[in-house]
């Protein structure tokens, strides 16, 4: 493999740092009271705008390796290709293409968990996401494995559903659910088939942490799912409807957990014999249930006894640690990232975030690699995050992440830096606006001091986001009007957009203007332009810089 990187024909590179800026979940919106960017007092933001160096970016759909163009982005396929330089198909399209296709059925993963189910009488369980938001999973995926499980005769299955109202509207569990007890229904009218819901709960406080953040979520899910522990109910339709008047303007992400239960007690704990999938595709949420099924020395938490169970995740979250052991579909093998490159060609690096985003700029950004790509040449840093709700703390980490950068940058180590400021994105998910507003400042905030940075030091910044999410807080019909609640106010939206988000440089000590000849940018040209930067022409089958000079 070459991996020397010739000079850029046209541009020596800057002569001071490139620090690559992500603002997660930050798209352009409609410039109006639905839109919390629009809304904050941003003035480094609307000077970069006004700037020359200012155009849009596609971060959604077939642009990130999404199966349509209806499909949002999300954080790991706007990484993926921000780090990658170009567009892989990703854990969406790649489970839908293996369905459809019929080789998930036919892979010798999931003729091993049907068979073990046939076999020890204990159920096939299915454990995930149940939403259309096709950003960790889809519900379409959950149903036609059901209807799979149905036709290759296995006798039990039991599905610990996870709520969204996060990637989707935020109290719309009831209709996934009642179309999940529908499609259950129908499958246990034929002899044989004992088929039926076992657990569930919001997903950020039920078993979806991700990065070590708050490993009770975690155990909160082991002990609903695997050993049946917690409030009981009926039907999972009657978990929700109690739940919401109990808890009144709480979103489905934030629901307790709840088990199924009958007068036998609970109806699908996990045993000794069974089989279990996680049908998650995307893996930073999926990875920490993944070890306490897995992990012989596991230490997040107390499992008590670990029931044996054939364990397979949807994809495998991650390659380097193999995690899990077993799973259904390939995940896209991403190579020749930008971060490889950059180490190959003696550039150090700086990545830094806090908790929420730190495996974004790491493992996400290197292609799914876990790790250091070489320590020599690298320093990963992360900031933890609070955890309190994120509405109480919007301004998140992001002060504490620039002290740090602007500190080690001023050291002359690095290169190149690059760093997530997680608020957009996890401050829009709450569906609070006026959280949000304040969210956006503080990132604002902190892009001015690092211009100033970038100023003495004679670099350059490119400020860019992996998807929309704060751009749009309504709820919209399908005429594009914000959908009202029963008091004539617009719904919060807590769900990506598919907005295209910003794409600034600033770099005062040099003159660089934009390509003219790139047709539709993406997230995809994001690699070529840092490289051409740092003085560098981008390998040919990189998405072109965006830039001339």
């Amino acid at each position: 493999m070459n991996w020397k990187l010739s000079k850029h024909p046209g541009f020596a590179g800057v002569p001071g740092p490139v620090v690559a800026c992500i603002m997660d979940g930050v798209g352009i919106g409609r410039h109006d009271e639905s839109d919390a960017v629009w809304l904050a007092r941003t003035p480094h933001l609307d000077a970069l705008a006004q700037g020359a160096l200012a155009t849009a970016l596609a971060a959604h759909g077939k642009a990130v390796g999404m199966p349509t163009d209806d499909d949002m982005g999300n954080s790991e396929v706007g990484h993926n290709a921000l780090g990658a330089g170009r567009i892989f198909d990703q854990g969406a399209k790649l489970v839908a293409n293996a369905i459809k296709e019929g080789r998930l059925y036919e892979g010798p993963v999931w003729q091993s968990l049907t068979e073990r189910a046939r076999k020890s009488g204990e159920p096939l369980h299915f454990i995930g996401l149940l939403s259309d938001g096709n950003v960790h999973s889809h519900i379409d995926h959950l149903f036609a494995m059901l209807r799979r499980c149905d036709e290759e005769e296995v006798p039990a299955v039991r599905v610990h559903v996870l709520l969204d109202g996060r990637d989707v509207p935020e109290r719309s569990a009831p209709g996934y659910v009642d179309a999940l007890e529908e499609l259950l229904e129908t499958l246990r009218r034929k002899p044989g088939r004992d088929y039926r819901i076992a657990s569930g709960g919001g997903r950020m406080l039920v078993t979806m942490d991700r990065y070590e953040a708050d490993w009770r979520i975690v155990e909160r899910g082991w002990k609903t799912h695997v050993r049946g522990e917690g409030r009981h109910f009926k039907s999972a339709r009657e978990a929700i409807d109690t739940l919401y008047e109990e808890n009144p303007g709480t979103g489905d992400q934030n629901l307790p957990a709840f088990v199924i239960a009958d007068d036998e007690g609970p109806v699908g704990p996990i045993r000794d014999g069974a089989s279990v999938v996680l049908f998650n595709f995307r893996g930073d949420r999926a990875m920490e249930l993944t070890r306490a099924f897995e992990d012989d020395a596991f230490t997040g938490f107390d499992r008590g006894e670990r029931p044996d169970v054939a364990f397979a995740g949807m994809m495998q979250y991650d390659g380097d640690l193999a995690l899990p052991t077993h799973f259904l579909v390939a995940p896209p093998e991403i190579e020749r990232t930008l971060g490889e490159y950059l180490v190959h060609n003696d550039v150090h690096q700086l990545a830094i975030s806090e908790t929420q985003k730190f495996g974004h700029v790491t493992y996400f950004w290197n292609g799914n690699r876990s790790g250091m790509i070489d320590e020599s040449r690298e320093l990963y840093v992360e900031v933890p995050s609070d955890t309190l709700p994120f509405e109480e703390r919007p301004w998140m980490k992001a002060a504490e992440i620039t002290d740090r950068l602007v500190a080690e940058l001023a050291s002359g180590r690095f290169r190149h830096a690059r760093l997530n400021y997680a608020n957009g994105d996890m401050v829009g998910h709450t569906g609070h606006l006026d959280a949000s507003v304040i969210a956006m400042e503080a990132v604002d905030l902190s892009l001015g001091r690092l211009m100033r940075a970038i100023t003495e030091l004679k670099g350059a910044l490119i400020v860019t986001a992996d998807h929309g999410n704060c751009d749009d807080m309504f709820e919209r019909g399908k005429g594009g009007d914000a959908v009202l609640d029963d008091e004539g106010r617009p719904k919060p939206k807590t769900s990506h957009t598919l907005n295209q988000v910003p794409f600034y440089v600033f770099a005062p000590a040099s003159d660089l203007h934009l390509a003219s000849d790139v047709g539709q940018p993406g997230l995809a040209n994001f690699a070529a332009t840092v490289l051409q930067l740092l003085g560098f022409a981008a390998p040919e089958d990189y998405a072109p810089s965006l830039l001339r000079g």
